[in-house]
């Protein structure tokens, strides 16, 4: 058996992306997979997709405008994979307009936008509680945990546990809207 022939270098590698390019790629890789969730409707899809477009991304990370928004370039990007996604795949019964998925697809950028906005007021807000509350929420949201569960964890009464979660989340929710609100007034 012969052995593998080295490859031909055609010329100089790609420079590799730049630290705030890599910053900005990890930090939107939850709300990128959720826009292509919203294009695909499956799961596995959506992160068959997102691989494809973490190449393209990667690929043409000297072509990103550092200053521009990246979520929106991203976006770009990943809707052409998703044409192409869905072109590769002719077994769609149901199909859409281009015009129709453009629509969606600008919808949900919008979309992803306001949760990430949300989910930054509700760090800072969970920042703002007290330690043992901070602590209860972060307990009774771990996946897999119930009310009943996490009250005999603590030796308290389920219906305790349950008024200070709810206390918690009104709390919770009481911060958030002044702090969306506020980043909303001029």
């Amino acid at each position: 058996m012969e052995p593998p022939k080295p490859v031909a270098d055609s010329g100089s590698a790609p420079a590799a992306p730049s630290e705030q390019f890599i910053q900005l790629f990890t930090k939107f890789q939850r709300p990128l997979y959720l826009f292509l969730l919203s294009q695909l409707g499956s799961t596995q899809e959506a992160e068959e997709v997102l691989q494809n477009t973490n190449v393209v991304l990667l690929t043409k990370a000297s072509q990103f405008q550092l200053g521009t928004s990246f979520f929106a370039w991203a976006c770009q990007v990943a809707r052409f994979e998703v044409l192409q996604f869905r072109q590769s795949r002719h077994r769609d019964r149901l199909r859409f307009s281009e015009d129709f998925m453009d629509k969606i697809a600008t919808e949900s950028e919008g979309l992803s936008d306001e949760w990430e906005r949300k989910r930054l007021a509700l760090e800072a807000c969970m920042a703002r509680l007290k330690p043992e509350d901070r602590e209860l929420i972060r307990q009774r949201y771990q996946p897999g945990t119930h009310g009943k569960d996490l009250a005999d964890e603590l030796e308290r009464p389920a219906n305790s546990v349950y008024q200070s979660v709810g206390r918690i989340r009104r709390t919770l929710l009481e911060c958030m809207r002044r702090r969306l609100a506020a980043e909303n007034s001029p």
